[in-house]
């Protein structure tokens, strides 16, 4: 009888290390599950693909860029982001730096994003913002803000 209660406090702490553990391997899918949304706007972006962009965004998404332009609803942004890959061409580059959760179904993904330059213009490095929701178990995009950096 005296043994039980020792053993308890071992077996907590063995089922709290294991919870945990489950939780940062989940966060971690989470994370790659983000990233890999991202990716996907990048190679549909980089493609002209209309339809895939569009499947990417919730109905309200927005988007700011760096001149200044609000970009709102599905169709604006693909129309918008459409016609800035054909007037600023270059292959475009955009590198998740960090996933943060606000809750289970809410991050915001911070990247460097590049336009790669040629002869006649240099290449455009700025930071993109994406704020990602989870929407029927899919995560979306409901917000972007590029921003040009700091000097």
């Amino acid at each position: 009888m005296l043994r039980l209660p020792i053993l308890r406090l071992p077996v907590c702490l063995l089922l709290a290390l294991l919870a945990g553990m489950t939780g940062m391997a989940q966060q971690a899918d989470e994370r790659g599950a983000v990233v890999a949304l991202v990716d996907r706007y990048a190679s549909a972006r980089e493609g002209q693909n209309a339809a895939a962009l569009a499947d990417l965004f919730t109905q309200q998404a927005d988007q700011l860029v760096s001149s200044g332009e609000w970009r709102r609803g599905r169709a604006a942004l693909v129309e918008g982001m459409l016609g800035s890959s054909r007037n600023n061409p270059g292959n475009r580059t955009i590198s998740v730096e960090t996933v943060s959760f606000l809750s289970d179904s809410v991050a915001i993904a911070n990247a460097r994003y590049e336009i790669a330059g040629d002869a006649n213009r240099p290449a455009r490095q700025m930071w993109s913002t994406f704020v990602c929701v989870r929407d029927a178990g899919q995560w979306r995009i409901a917000a972007i803000r590029n921003m040009l950096p700091a000097r």
